[in-house]
C-alpha cells in the first residue's frame, strides 16, 4: 500500500484574496512553537510506517529561513527515514532563495513547485499576490541553477477581468519556463475569503460558460506544448514527472498529515488537526492530538470516493478492480453505482476503454457534478 506524508507549513506574509487555508503571520515565537510541535508529531508517527511520497505545502514553506527548513527536514527524516520516492516542496516566487534551495536539495527534496498564478501584474494584484512577474523569472533562474530534477508551476484562470487571450499569454510564458509539470486551477470562491465577499456583494459573478471556455483553451494549448493531461488540473511532460503524492491520494491510499489544520486518511480514519498552533501544540504535548472532523472510513465510502477522484484522472477507473479492492467479500452492492456509470455513458459523459470507464471532454467539464451525483447516491444507500 502507498502511504504519503503531508506537512502543513502555515506561515504566509499576507493572505491571498482567494485563499481559505489556515495560516499565520511569521512571528518568531509562533515559528518556534511550530517547529517544536512538528518534532513531537513526527515522533508520534508509528515506527513501522514507510512513506512513499512527501509533500510540504502551506502557507508558504519557503517563507521559513534556511536554518529552520533544515531543522524541520532533519527532524522529519530522523523519525521517518529517507526511503521515499518523491518529496515536493511548495514555494512562492518572492521567497525563493539560493540558500533555501540548497538546504532542501541536500535534505533530499526531488521536486520544487512554484505558485505563479499569473504573469499579469493586474491579475496578480486582484488575487492579492505579493510577487511581480520579474520576481517569477528571478526565482526560476535560481530553481534551474539548483539542479532540481522535477519542477511544477501553478497557474490560475477565469480571474476577474481576465480574457482568453490573457490566459493564452500566461500559459505561453509558463510553458517557456520549461517546467516538467504544470497545474491549472479555475478560480473558486471559498467562504471567508476576500473574493467571496466581493462575490456576495455582486462585485464579481460566476459565469460557467466563461469558465468552460478557459478550461478548453488551457487543455488544448497545453496539449500542443507537449504537456500531457493526466488529471483534470494536472499536466506532465512525461509519466515520470507526474505528482505521485497526489496520484496516490486520488486513488484513496493512506496519508498522514502533520502540522496545524493538516488532514489525514490513515488506519481507518479521516480527520484534521486543529487549525491553531496553540491548540495543536497543547494536544501534542498531552499525547492527545484533538482530532477534528473525524470520519470512520467504511469500505463503501472509500469505494465511492475512489470513483469520484479516479474519474478525474485521464486513465479513468477500472470498476471491477476497485470493487475487488474495497469489497473482496462482496459486501458492497455495486449495482446502483454501475447503473449510474451506464447513465453517464448514455449521456455522453463516459466511454468504456477496455475494462475502464473514462470521462469524455464533456464529462471532464461536468466532473464536479458527476462527483456530486456519485456522493449523493452513496449517501442515499448508506444513510
Amino acid at each position: 500500500m502507498q502511504i504519503g506524508l503531508y506537512c502543513h507549513i502555515p506561515f504566509c506574509a499576507s493572505t491571498c484574496d482567494f485563499c481559505a487555508f489556515y495560516q499565520e503571520k511569521p512571528k518568531r515565537s509562533e515559528l518556534l512553537a511550530y517547529l517544536e510541535g512538528m518534532e513531537l508529531e513526527f515522533k508520534q508517527i508509528p515506527k513501522s510506517t514507510r512513506f512513499d511520497t512527501i509533500f510540504w505545502g502551506g502557507g508558504t514553506p519557503t517563507l521559513l529561513p534556511a536554518n529552520d527548513l533544515k531543522r524541520l527536514g532533519e527532524s522529519m527524516l530522523k523519525h521517518i527515514g529517507n526511503d521515499f520516492k518523491e518529496w515536493t516542496v511548495e514555494m512562492a516566487p518572492s521567497t525563493v532563495k539560493a540558500d533555501k534551495l540548497k538546504v532542501l536539495l541536500d535534505l533530499g527534496v526531488t521536486r520544487f513547485s512554484m505558485g505563479i498564478q499569473s504573469f499579469n501584474p493586474i491579475s496578480l494584484e486582484k488575487l492579492g499576490r505579493l510577487h511581480n512577474p520579474k520576481q517569477v523569472y528571478t526565482a526560476w533562474e535560481l530553481i534551474e541553477a539548483s539542479g532540481v530534477k522535477e519542477t511544477n508551476v501553478d497557474m490560475m484562470f477565469a480571474l476577474p477581468n481576465q480574457e482568453l487571450d490573457d490566459w493564452h499569454e500566461d500559459l505561453n510564458k509558463a510553458n517557456n519556463l520549461g517546467s516538467t509539470h504544470l497545474s491549472t486551477y479555475c478560480l473558486t470562491f471559498e467562504e471567508d475569503t476576500a473574493l467571496y465577499v466581493k462575490l456576495s456583494e455582486g462585485k464579481l459573478k460566476i459565469d460557467e460558460e466563461r469558465e468552460r471556455a478557459f478550461y478548453e483553451k488551457g487543455w488544448d494549448l497545453l496539449n500542443s506544448f507537449g504537456l500531457s493531461q493526466y488529471e483534470i488540473s494536472n499536466f506532465a511532460r512525461s509519466e515520470s514527472s507526474r505528482c505521485f503524492h497526489n496520484v496516490n491520494t486520488w486513488k484513496m491510499y493512506d496519508w498522514i498529515g502533520c502540522g496545524p489544520s493538516a488532514a489525514s486518511q490513515f488506519d481507518g480514519l479521516r480527520y484534521s488537526n486543529p487549525s491553531s498552533i496553540e491548540k495543536w501544540l497543547k494536544g501534542l504535548k498531552s499525547s492527545n492530538l484533538n482530532k477534528e472532523e473525524t470520519v470512520n472510513l467504511s469500505q463503501d465510502l472509500l469505494f465511492a470516493d475512489s470513483l469520484i477522484f479516479g474519474l478525474r484522472m485521464n486513465e479513468g477507473i477500472d470498476f471491477c478492480e476497485l470493487l475487488n479492492r474495497f469489497s473482496p467479500n462482496g459486501n458492497i452492492d455495486a449495482s446502483p453505482f454501475l447503473k449510474l456509470m451506464n447513465q453517464f455513458k448514455a449521456e455522453g459523459y463516459l466511454i468504456e476503454k477496455g475494462s475502464r470507464f473514462v470521462l469524455t471532454r464533456e464529462g471532464q467539464l461536468k466532473c464536479d457534478g458527476i462527483g456530486l451525483e456519485i456522493l449523493d447516491l452513496h449517501s442515499n444507500i448508506y444513510v
